[in-house]
């Protein structure tokens, strides 16, 4: 009869033991588009010491994904391009922490048809093309630093007549792949990418523009998920680090501190 009783027990447990378990194994990341290289790598590390972990990641413009927080997008992790997004839903009380930096990002000007290197952004007013892509400025970071630069060398009148916007980063570097614009503005992170990086780029200086200081948050869905704690808390891994340098990402203050330590 005890032993019975013990095993009765034990099958009480065990669904709910299981129901916890699963629940925590479920992941979807929200990541702006310049980190579609670097995040799908350190997701890949990521499961070497979480294999059990289901991840789903959605790349977007900051902006929108931001919006669609805020409408009730079930997105457990926030990895902005911009700080300013994840610091405004946490004033709102729409995230579980605080913005975290986890990295500085940088512009270049890049095309599939020429070599940049050596080209200044500011030789673009002079340079025969029909087509330059840039993000757009309205919900995406690099767009909008990418039109900062523009303006700061004095050549946005003379190329605004030929800008087409991608809705992100990622789309603005393939609008130029696929032959819809000559030249384009895009992310280091995207140029550094093998299949980018042969054709050549030139780093756009960072004084041209506002900081590309970038956070990412818990929200508020995501509170209670064990994989989003473990997974954020992971991206201070060392190997992680060295995968966000590889794509030409600076790390924060804190970050290389602990690389020292």
């Amino acid at each position: 009869m005890i032993r019975i009783l013990l095993m009765l027990c034990l099958i009480s447990i065990l669904p709910t033991y299981a129901s916890e378990k699963n629940a925590n194994e479920k992941l979807t990341i929200a990541a702006a588009s310049d980190l579609r290289y670097a995040l799908d790598e350190v997701i890949s590390l990521f499961h070497r010491h979480q294999p059990d972990t289901d991840i789903s990641v959605v790349y977007g413009s900051s902006g929108k994904i931001s919006t669609q927080i805020r409408h009730g997008a079930p997105y457990d992790v926030f990895f902005s391009a911009d700080i300013t997004f994840p610091t405004q839903l946490y004033n709102d009380g729409l995230t579980a922490t605080a913005p975290q930096p986890y990295a500085l990002g940088h512009l270049v000007l890049w095309s599939p048809k020429q070599n940049m290197t050596g080209i200044a952004l500011g030789q673009l007013a002079n340079m025969n093309f029909n087509r330059l892509a840039i993000a757009q400025p309205a919900h995406a970071p690099y767009g909008q630093r990418a039109k900062e630069a523009l303006q700061a060398v004095g050549v946005w009148s003379a190329v605004e007549a030929k800008l087409v916007y991608g809705e992100n980063i990622a789309q603005t570097a393939q609008m130029a792949q696929s032959g819809g614009a000559d030249l384009a503005i895009i992310a280091l992170s995207l140029a550094k990418f093998p299949e980018l990086a042969k054709h050549g780029y030139q780093l756009i200086p960072a004084e041209l523009h506002q900081p590309l200081s970038q956070a990412y948050v818990i929200t508020r869905h995501g509170a209670s998920n064990r994989s989003a704690q473990q997974f954020t808390a992971f991206m201070t891994n060392k190997d992680v680090l060295a995968i966000m340098q590889t794509y030409g990402f600076e790390l924060p203050v804190s970050a290389r501190q602990g690389e020292q330590e």
